[in-house]
């Protein structure tokens, strides 16, 4: 069975990030057709938007996206992508899971529990204002 995923190979290390992910699910033997899309200040430079419309089509339409990492430049107008993504396509929690691996030594043996962090909340919100000139509080 072949799956489409869209694919966002970021920016900086992304796409090196995303090129070894695809190795990784190609030797697992799973048949993929990428769709892929540039975000961030790639795609505000091609397309006049930071998260094309395509983008988020392709995402809604396939129901799966791998996406690299993506740098939000510090004081250069946009707030960051990832963020950006998680509140538009409603993407609360992000999910850990954490197990020993066989033939791995480590501190502690039978670990196996799952980390579920918060993506839209609290440090994530984005709840930013100017409250004079010059001065911008984040929430």
């Amino acid at each position: 069975m072949k799956h489409t995923v869209t694919l966002i190979p970021g920016d900086g290390i992304g796409p090196e990030v995303a090129r070894a992910a695809i190795q990784v699910i190609e030797a697992a033997g799973i048949e993929v057709e990428w769709e892929t899309y540039l975000a961030g200040a790639e795609a505000f430079a091609k397309v006049g938007k930071y998260i094309p419309d395509e983008l988020m089509e392709s995402i809604r339409r396939n129901r799966v996206a791998l996406k690299g990492p993506i740098s939000t430049p510090v004081g250069q107008g946009f707030a960051s992508i990832n963020v950006a993504l998680r509140k538009a396509l409603n993407l609360y929690a992000n999910l850990r899971p954490i197990r020993n691996l066989p033939g791995v030594k480590c501190r502690y043996e039978g670990v196996d529990f799952v980390v579920v962090r918060e993506n839209t909340e609290d440090l994530y919100s984005g709840l930013e204002h100017t409250v004079v000139p010059g001065v911008v509080e984040s929430l």
